[in-house]
């Protein structure tokens, strides 16, 4: 039988991102009575799962992004030597499950998961994109539930704002006293999830030496630069080594 198991030697080499959706999320808004159009407690569990996917999973990926129900996990080394397959199958099952744990355990939630070969120098890229979605995600969304409250359906809103620029976005908020630029910085830019080593001084009392040692700690940073400014490109390059 494993002969017709075509898809199961499909395999990647690393440096890889592995990309994870939420599955028809947007039921969790009544299920949970989440806020709209951006809820904390939902990101904080996004968060929660990120931090768990770093360190719990046996995955070790080396960092996550993370903005509305996506995340982005970055791969310089692969586990189950690189099976796609497999390396999707886990990764998507271990956030739901972290995820759902997060809500309390009540929820029933899926991912899908994707494989994007990449390269250090794509990986800064990849990373400055997935976060100007973040924030053309985040304008579109105010403007959804504006149009929302003002009596039209959501299909409705939706079509009315597909295709606009985000200057008449923009405008769209400011015209109703909202500016969009005052929100908070984890809806506007999304949060990194990432290993910090921190270097710390000790005392053996059995030589009488100082002892240096490193350790590895999950930090979540949610007051992000723009990836796409020098300093933002400073700061990825500090973390991606």
């Amino acid at each position: 039988m494993e002969n017709r198991e075509i898809f199961s030697a499909i395999t990647a080499i690393p440096p890889v991102f592995v990309r994870l959706d939420g599955r028809t999320f947007h039921r969790l808004t009544e299920s949970l009575g989440l806020e709209k159009p951006f809820d904390e407690f939902f990101h904080k569990g996004m968060v929660t799962t990120c931090i768990s996917l770093l360190s719990e999973s046996g995955l070790n990926p080396d960092l996550a992004f993370t903005f509305s129900d996506e995340i982005s996990l970055w791969f310089t080394r692969l586990p189950f030597n690189g099976r796609v397959e497999k390396i999707d199958s886990v990764a998507a099952s271990f956030a739901a499950s972290a995820l759902s744990l997060a809500f309390g355990g009540t929820t029933l939630l899926s991912f899908d998961a994707r494989v994007i070969p990449a390269t250090p120098a794509f990986a800064l890229e990849y990373l400055a994109g997935r976060q100007g979605e973040a924030w053309r995600n985040h304008i579109n969304a105010y403007c959804q539930q504006a149009l929302i409250e003002e009596g039209m359906d959501s299909r409705a809103a939706a079509e009315q704002l597909r295709g606009l620029p985000a200057q008449a976005l923009h405008e769209m908020m400011h015209e109703r006293g909202f500016n969009l630029a005052t929100t908070p910085a984890w809806q506007r830019r999304g949060t990194l999830v990432y290993k910090k080593r921190t270097i710390k001084e000790g005392f053996n009392p059995l030589t009488q030496e100082t002892v240096v040692t490193e350790r590895s700690s999950v930090v979540a940073e949610s007051d992000l630069p723009l990836f796409t400014t020098p300093e933002g490109q400073d700061f990825l390059n500090s973390i991606l080594g």
